[in-house]
C-alpha cells in the first residue's frame, strides 16, 4: 500500500459538440448556426485538451482554461441540449465497467472539476517528499487538490442534482464522497508539514499538535466515507478505507508518542507512560488493520521497570491540542474564470445568455409580484372599502328607511334589480350545488392526502420485514420519514380549518336560505311580503318640509356614494384589464442584453426591471387611496344627515314596520353574495391544495420506491457475501479437480462487462441524493 493516496482521472469519452450545439442553436435560438462555427470548433478543442487525464503540471492551465469556458458556455446554453457526456467511475475496476452517461453541461463541468482535483493530487503524489521543496511542492498541491474539492461541492453538485436519476448515479460524484477526498487531501498535506516538522527538529510538543491534526483529518474523510451510500463505499478500491483508518491510528500513535517524549521532559512521569500505553495500542492497531506499524512502538515494561509511579487513566490525561497548517486553496481560476481565459476568446460570447431566452426568466418573479401587488393592492382593499360602506349603510338602515318614506307603496327599485339577479343566477340552486361541489373536493383532497400516507405506511412495513431478515445499516422508516409526515401534519391541520371555515358557510346559509329564496320570487309575490305605508307627505309645513329636505340631501349623498363605488370598481377592472396584456418579456431581454458575459442568468436578476415595471399599476393604487379619503368624507355626512332626517319625519309603525322589511330583505341579498363569494374561494382553494398535494403524493411514492430499491440491494449484496463466504468455506475442503474452468465461474462482486447478460436483471441503486429521515405513524 502507497504511503499517500492519490486520485484518478474520471476517464471521459468523446461526444458530438459540433452537432448537438449546431441543433440546439438551430432549434432555439434566432440565430443561425453557422455564425458560431469558431466558438463550437473552440469547445470541442478546449474539451480535446482540457479533459486529456495526463500528468504533468501544464496540464492544470489547460484544465483550469476548459472549465471557465465552461462556466460561460453554461450562461449561454442551459445544460441540457441533447449533448450526452461520459464519465467512468474514477475508480473503476476495469476498462470495461459501465460509463455513467449524462444529458448535462453542468455533469461535465463537475467531472472537470474533479479530474483538476485528481491532478492535483497525483502532482503531490508524485514529488519527492524526502526533500524540502519536494515537501513544500506536495504540501501546495494537496491544499490545491482540497481546494477544487470543497469547490466542486460547494458550486457544481447542487446544480447537478436534477439531473441524476436511479439508473444513472454517478456515485463519485457525491456530497459525501467528495467530502471525503476533501479531507484526504487535507490530511496528506498536514502529513508533509508534520514531515518537514520532524526532519527539522521541532520541538516535540509542536510536532505532537501537527500529528494530532494529521489523525483529526484522516478521521473526518474516514467518517464522510462511512456516511456515503452502500454501493458509492464498494466503489473504492480494498485498501482504501483500511488506508485511512491505519493513518489515523498511526498520526494518533505519533502524537501520543511525541506528547510522552514532552511529558519525560517535564518530569510529569506518569502522564509519559499513559501515553506511551495509548501510544502503543494505536499502534498495534494501525498494525492490524494494515499489516504494518505507523510508528515504533515504545517499551513499555522498561519505563515501568526503571520508574515506581501511578499510571494515570487514560481519561485523566489532558488532550493534545490539534495544530493545523494547512487549509482548501481554491485555485483563483475557479473563482474568476475569466481570469485564466487570457487572451483567448470566451465561447459564445456574442449570443443572447439561455436564461434571457427562457419565456419564464423574470417574466416568473414579475407575475408573482404583479399578481400579488394587484390582489393587495387594489382588488382587496376596494372589496374592503364596499364591505365597509355597506356595512355601516345597513346599520343606518339605509337606503331601505328612505325609499320606504319615498316610496310608501310598491318596491324600490334597487331592490327589484338585487331580486332579479338572484333570480336569473338560480341563486339558491347555486348555492346547493356549490356547496355540494365543495364538499365533495374536500373529500378528494383528503383522501389523497391519505393515499400518500398509506405508500409511507406500506414502505414502513416492507422495511420492518427486511429488517427481520437481514441488518441494515440505515435509518428505520419511522425515523427516515420524519419530514414527509411533518409536512402531512401541516397539510391536514390545513384541510381541518378549512372544513371548519366550510361548516361556517353551511351554517351561515341554512340561517338565511329561506329569506334569499324569497328574493327569488315575481315582483307582485315579493311586494306583497312587504307592507305599504300610508304615511302623506302633506303633514304640518315646517315638518313637511324639513323631511323632504333631509331625504333630498340623504338621497344626493347616497347617489355620491354610489359614484364613488362604481369609479371604484372601473378602477378595479381597468388594472385587471393592464395586468392581462402586460408582457415584461422586451424589457427583460434588453437588460439581459447589458449583463456582465458569463454570468448565469437568473430571474432574481431582473427583480430591478420588475420594480419599474411594478410602477405602472401606481395611479391605480392612488386612485383607491383618494377614493377611501371621499368615501370617509361621505360616510360621515350620511350618518350626520341620516340622525336628522329620522328626528325630522313622522314617527309612524307602518312606515317601520316596512322600513325593517326592505331591510330584511337587503340583508338578505349581502349575506347571498358573501356566501357566493366564500364558495367561489373554497373551490379555488380545494383545487389548488389537489395540485399540492398530488405533488406530496408523488414525492412520496418516489421517496418509497428509492427506499425499497436500496433495500433490495442490501439484501441482494448482503446474499452475495454470503454466498462468497461459504464458496471460501468450501474451496478448503473440494479437490483441485473438481474446481470450475477458469472464465466458467459467475462473479458474485464487481461490475459485469458490457455484453454481460447480468445487465438484463440487475437492479440499479437509489440516487446517493442526500437521504431525508421521516417516519412511518401520522
Amino acid at each position: 500500500m502507497p504511503n499517500h493516496l492519490s486520485i484518478p482521472f474520471k476517464k471521459t469519452y468523446s461526444c458530438p459538440i459540433p452537432i448537438a450545439a449546431r441543433d440546439y442553436i438551430r432549434d432555439h435560438t434566432e440565430d443561425h448556426p453557422d455564425a458560431y462555427i469558431r466558438d463550437i470548433n473552440q469547445w470541442k478543442a478546449s474539451r480535446d485538451i482540457g479533459t486529456g487525464g495526463v500528468l504533468h503540471a501544464d496540464r492544470i492551465n489547460l484544465a483550469l482554461k476548459y472549465h471557465a469556458q465552461l462556466v460561460f458556455i453554461l450562461a449561454k446554453l442551459p445544460p441540457d441540449i441533447n449533448l450526452e457526456f461520459s464519465y467512468a467511475h474514477a475508480f473503476a475496476s476495469s476498462l470495461s465497467s459501465l460509463p455513467v452517461t449524462m444529458r448535462s453541461i453542468a455533469f461535465e463541468r463537475a467531472s472537470v472539476l474533479f479530474n483538476i482535483a485528481a491532478l492535483y493530487s497525483q502532482l503531490a503524489a508524485s514529488e519527492d517528499r524526502s526533500s524540502q521543496d519536494g515537501l513544500k511542492r506536495a504540501t501546495a498541491y494537496y491544499q490545491n487538490a482540497a481546494g477544487v474539492f470543497a469547490f466542486l461541492t460547494e458550486s457544481a453538485l447542487p446544480k447537478l442534482g436534477p439531473f441524476v436519476d436511479s439508473e444513472n448515479t454517478p456515485s463519485d460524484l457525491t456530497e459525501h464522497f467528495v467530502r471525503s477526498l476533501e479531507w484526504l487531501m487535507l490530511a496528506q498535506s498536514q502529513e508533509c508539514v508534520w514531515q518537514r516538522a520532524v526532519a527539522d527538529h521541532y520541538k516535540n510538543s509542536l510536532i505532537a499538535k501537527l500529528a494530532a491534526k494529521v489523525s483529526s483529518l484522516y478521521n473526518a474523510s474516514l467518517l464522510s466515507i462511512r456516511l456515503a451510500a452502500v454501493d458509492t463505499r464498494d466503489a473504492l478500491p480494498s485498501n482504501w478505507i483500511p488506508h485511512l483508518e491505519a493513518k489515523h491510528y498511526h498520526f494518533n500513535a505519533a502524537s501520543q508518542y511525541r506528547k510522552s517524549v514532552d511529558e519525560l521532559e517535564a518530569s510529569r512521569y506518569g502522564d509519559e507512560i499513559r501515553r506511551l500505553m495509548i501510544a502503543e495500542a494505536d499502534a498495534k492497531k494501525a498494525f492490524n488493520i494494515a499489516k504494518r506499524a505507523g510508528v515504533a512502538q515504545a517499551v513499555i515494561s522498561d519505563v515501568k521497570s526503571l520508574l515506581d509511579v501511578n499510571v494515570p487513566a487514560p481519561s485523566s490525561v489532558p488532550a493534545i491540542q490539534e495544530v493545523s497548517m494547512v487549509q482548501c486553496i481554491i485555485p483563483p481560476g475557479l473563482r474568476d474564470p475569466k481570469s485564466v481565459i487570457g487572451d483567448d476568446r470566451i465561447i459564445f460570447a456574442e449570443m443572447l445568455g439561455w436564461g434571457a431566452r427562457k419565456p419564464s426568466v423574470g417574466r416568473d418573479i414579475y407575475n408573482n409580484n404583479k399578481g400579488n401587488l394587484l390582489q393587495e393592492k387594489i382588488v382587496e382593499p376596494a372589496q374592503n372599502l364596499n364591505d365597509e360602506a355597506d356595512k355601516i349603510l345597513q346599520s343606518l338602515n339605509l337606503p331601505s328607511s328612505l325609499e320606504a318614506l319615498e316610496r310608501p307603496i310598491g318596491l324600490p327599485p334597487s331592490l327589484l334589480k338585487k331580486a332579479e339577479e338572484i333570480r336569473l343566477e338560480q341563486g339558491p340552486t347555486k348555492i346547493d350545488v356549490y356547496l355540494d361541489d365543495v364538499q365533495r373536493l374536500s373529500r378528494h383532497v383528503l383522501g389523497i392526502l391519505d393515499e400518500a400516507m398509506d405508500i409511507l405506511d406500506s414502505e414502513a412495513s416492507e422495511d420492518e420485514a427486511a429488517r427481520r431478515e437481514i441488518p441494515m445499516n440505515r435509518p428505520p422508516s419511522h425515523e427516515a420519514n420524519q419530514e414527509l409526515v411533518m409536512k402531512q401534519q401541516r397539510y391536514r391541520t390545513i384541510l381541518t380549518q378549512a372544513a371548519e371555515s366550510d361548516e361556517l358557510v353551511r351554517r351561515k346559509w341554512e340561517e338565511w336560505e329561506d329569506q334569499i329564496s324569497e328574493l327569488t320570487r315575481h315582483e307582485d309575490e315579493l311586494e306583497a311580503l312587504v307592507p305599504s305605508s300610508t304615511v302623506s307627505m302633506t303633514g304640518k309645513a315646517v315638518s313637511t318640509s324639513q323631511t323632504q329636505i333631509h331625504a333630498r340631501t340623504l338621497r344626493g349623498l347616497l347617489e355620491s356614494l354610489d359614484d364613488i363605488r362604481r369609479t371604484r370598481d372601473d378602477l378595479v377592472v381597468r388594472a385587471q384589464r393592464r395586468a392581462d396584456g402586460d408582457d415584461i418579456r422586451p424589457k427583460v431581454l434588453a437588460a439581459a442584453a447589458n449583463l456582465e458575459p458569463g454570468i448565469e442568468m437568473s430571474a432574481v436578476m431582473f427583480e430591478d426591471v420588475s420594480d419599474n415595471e411594478l410602477a405602472k399599476y401606481d395611479k391605480f393604487i392612488q386612485g383607491l387611496t383618494e377614493g377611501r379619503k371621499k368615501q370617509e368624507e361621505l360616510l360621515s355626512s350620511i350618518k350626520s344627515t341620516n340622525d336628522v332626517f329620522i328626528q325630522s319625519r313622522k314617527q309612524d309603525p307602518a312606515v317601520k314596520d316596512r322600513e325593517q322589511a326592505l331591510q330584511f330583505l337587503d340583508l338578505a341579498y349581502s349575506h347571498y353574495r358573501e356566501i357566493i363569494r366564500n364558495l367561489d374561494e373554497g373551490l379555488k382553494f380545494y383545487n389548488d391544495m389537489a395540485g399540492i398535494l398530488t405533488n406530496f403524493k408523488e414525492a412520496c411514492k418516489i421517496w418509497s420506491s428509492a427506499r425499497s430499491r436500496e433495500a433490495r440491494l442490501l439484501h441482494r449484496n448482503m446474499a452475495s457475501l454470503s454466498i462468497s463466504d461459504n464458496a471460501s468455506d468450501e474451496s478448503h475442503e473440494v479437490p483441485t479437480a473438481s474446481l470450475p474452468r477458469p472464465g466458467t465461474q459467475k462473479k458474485t462482486a464487481g461490475i459485469p462487462t458490457l455484453s454481460s447478460a447480468d445487465w438484463e436483471a440487475q437492479e440499479l441503486a437509489p440516487p446517493p441524493t442526500k437521504r431525508t429521515d421521516k417516519t412511518k405513524h401520522r
